[in-house]
């Protein structure tokens, strides 16, 4: 390619990302790391490298310092793995720093992991998005051998909503009523519609994350991992997204998907779970109490965003509340495929609906209390949870109620979720 095409595309992008008035999300890299920035489409990747740049540049660092493409523009279509370095060469004719390397939806050019590589090893700073289910797979870390760290990148919190919105939150804002009945409206926009960054304020919130879902869908897991039988793996979602909260195996699945689609195997549904992970689409919890393989094969799922979950559930508010605490979860203690941050307990006929071990927390979500019966079934199972595992804490969630019950082992805390999400 043209280095004047380089060079043009430079300039306007430094020029463009300091000026750009940015949202600040709660964002912990440090200034001379290497990242790779992992996500769902729509996250907030690219705004994430946004965001750092302008952090370096408020920390001393100019402008020029930066060397930010998104291979998306249209004026890099013909970009090839060779053109790595005529880039290199273009920016060299414009300034004399070493360049700080930022790389949007790099998969697009073949061989770029070589390259990343050679970057970090030469002590370049590079940070990258990319496609999930590219970023993720096991060939891109071994290829980068370890130099890059992967930061996840979520949609938003509901902190990070009403901090977008401008919303106050402070305790004097919620104990007037205009000020609660505010918070409570978006909270129930965010229990229906999760933190998609650009659903946000949008009339259609269910046009806009039905387009994003099906992008996910058709490109980042059925076009991508090149399956045919796009009908099974439609009712697959399908399922695992009614099946949040309730542990499901593959071969229970399997056997749904063929009772309707036609024989499918349960390695190709294991393949289809993992193709979904992979594009962060779902999320996988494991049964602390569970056996190895059943730790791997019955699992509970659970959707990188209620908005997409809500797409498949109808009247389903538990789920939701449930499928909210399970991704504040996993923002504040993290989550990989090998997970070992946050689990369920499922043994001897009851099941927590997480435990943290390393805040030895138990918990359990529940819409509301209002009957005894709901009281009896959440505190018998948290009853019986520190007889099998270390027990510190012990909370049930719910949507709007707070109060508290003792047992032998304690205090059990009752939060409405929206005063937890909104302190963390």
């Amino acid at each position: 390619m043209d280095k004047q095409i380089f060079k043009r595309i430079i300039l306007e992008n430094q020029q463009e990302i300091v000026e750009r008035s940015l949202f600040q999300r709660s964002l912990s890299v440090a200034d001379n790391m290497n990242y790779a920035f992992i996500g769902v489409r729509r996250a907030g990747k690219s705004y994430a490298l946004y965001q750092h740049i302008q952090h370096l540049v408020a920390v001393g660092h100019r402008p020029e310092e930066f060397l930010y493409l998104n291979f998306e523009d249209n004026r890099l279509e013909n970009f090839v793995n060779e053109d790595f370095d005529r880039l290199l060469d273009a920016y060299a004719e414009m300034y004399d720093y070493k360049p700080m390397l930022f790389l949007d939806e790099i998969q697009i050019i073949a061989g770029w992991e070589k390259f990343a590589r050679r970057m970090a090893d030469n002590k370049y700073t590079i940070c990258l998005t990319g496609s999930n289910a590219q970023m993720l797979s096991s060939e891109f870390m071994t290829t980068l051998g370890g130099r890059f760290l992967e930061k996840d990148i979520y949609p938003f919190s509901f902190k990070e909503v009403m901090g977008y919105l401008d919303v106050p939150f402070d305790e004097l804002a919620l104990l007037s009523p205009k000020g609660r009945a505010k918070m409570i409206k978006n909270y129930n926009d965010y229990l229906l519609w999760g933190g998609m960054p650009e659903s946000i304020g949008q009339q259609d919130k269910r046009g806009y994350i039905s387009s994003t879902y099906q992008k996910i869908y058709l490109g980042d897991i059925a076009s991508r991992n090149n399956i045919s039988n796009t009908v099974a793996l439609r009712l697959m979602i399908k399922k695992l997204a009614e099946s949040v909260r309730q542990p499901i195996s593959y071969t229970r699945l399997a056997n749904i998907v063929s009772s309707i689609s036609g024989k499918v195997t349960v390695p190709t549904i294991a393949g289809y779970v993992g193709y979904c992970e992979d594009a962060w689409l779902i999320l996988r919890l494991r049964n602390m109490a569970a056996a190895l393989s059943e730790k791997e094969s019955i699992c509970k799922y659970y959707f990188v965003d209620n908005g997409v979950l809500n797409l498949f559930l109808l009247g389903g508010e538990t789920a939701l509340l449930e499928n909210m605490v399970a991704l504040q979860l996993f923002r504040l203690f993290g989550h990989d495929k090998d997970n070992d941050t946050v689990y369920f307990y499922n043994s001897n006929g009851y099941e927590v609906d997480f435990y943290v071990p390393e805040q030895k927390w138990a918990i359990q979500v529940c819409y509301s209390i209002h009957d005894m019966e709901t009281i009896k079934r959440e505190m018998t199972a948290l009853a019986k949870l520190p007889k099998a595992v270390e027990c510190e804490r012990r909370t049930i969630f719910t949507f709007d109620e707070e109060t508290s019950f003792q047992d032998n082992f304690g205090t059990v805390e009752v939060i409405p979720v929206w005063k937890w999400l909104l302190d963390n």
